[in-house]
């Protein structure tokens, strides 16, 4: 699942995610790991686009919340890839995106439990900023390896549940880094 910030004028307009420029960019990136747009769900934070195009207000991104805690306990995504420091907000607050940007982070989140995280630049930044093109791609190639972790992180939990420590409690804030 890839959860951006906001519709953009194009998403607006259609009624659908990432349909302008940024999302031709990350469906080019999504051929790069060999999935389609139809492999992959696609969400934003705000389900509407803000006035001016202005960063989403913490009241809309509240009153967004409730549907896309529905759109990801209807999906149950082993990993949400979060586009962009808006996104990565929500569910990984006080962090900063130049810092933790290529990183899976595992973190109990009240309403869905525990979920994997992994975050990247919005495609929209590299269009308007070509130094991060290389560092987003670079970084969107290792989604294949957080899910292949993933996995074996589950495979390992399923016999053992009780008798085996997972690492990912050891940590204070609920969060560690798998990469």
């Amino acid at each position: 699942m890839f959860v951006g910030e906001a519709p953009g004028a194009e998403e607006d307009k259609r009624g659908l995610p990432f349909v302008g420029a940024a999302g031709k960019f990350l469906n080019q990136m999504l051929e790069t790991i060999n999935l389609k747009r139809e492999d992959v769900f696609i969400a934003n934070v705000l389900k509407c686009r803000p006035p001016a195009n202005r960063d989403p207000l913490p009241e809309e991104v509240a009153a967004c919340w409730p549907w896309l805690l529905e759109q990801i306990k209807t999906i149950k995504p082993k990993l949400i890839v979060l586009l962009g420091r808006h996104a990565m907000e929500r569910f990984l607050p006080n962090q900063k995106i130049s810092q933790i940007h290529g990183t899976a982070v595992r973190r109990d989140i009240p309403e869905i439990g525990k979920q994997v995280f992994y975050v990247l630049y919005h495609p929209a930044a590299a269009l308007y900023q070509g130094s991060l093109r290389e560092v987003l791609i670079a970084d969107f190639k290792k989604i294949p390896k957080v899910l292949k972790a993933i996995e074996k992180e589950e495979r390992k939990n399923m016999g053992d549940r009780d008798d085996q420590e997972n690492r990912f409690e050891k940590d204070k804030k609920e969060q560690a880094v798998l990469f």
